[in-house]
């Protein structure tokens, strides 16, 4: 009998191995979802901001209310499309607007 250990591990004939997929090292591109530790505080700031936007509409719908009762003519409010911020260079005029 042959003493010490074997130094290759046969294979079996028909069986093939598997490769493993090599996975990335180091980090990895995308945003990263961090779970908050206290729920109810961003139960909260949710409320807060639906508070606070509530309360704008009202101190803006009670202002146009004051406004158009004091002037002789009607007061019609004209809103416009709201333009996301920060697109497009600040000095440049927008391709929408007209400088005649």
């Amino acid at each position: 009998m042959a003493q010490g250990s074997k130094k290759f591990k046969t294979q079996r004939p028909g069986i093939s191995k598997k490769p493993h997929p090599t996975k990335p090292k180091g980090q990895r591109k995308g945003g990263r979802l961090i779970a908050p530790k206290k729920a109810h505080v961003v139960e909260e700031q949710k409320l807060k901001k639906a508070l606070e936007i509530a309360i704008r509409n009202k101190i803006e719908m009670e202002v146009t209310h004051r406004a158009s009762t004091c002037l002789h003519k009607p007061l019609s409010v004209v809103k416009g499309a709201e333009r996301p911020e920060g697109k497009g260079i600040p000095g440049l005029p927008r391709p929408d607007t007209s400088s005649k």
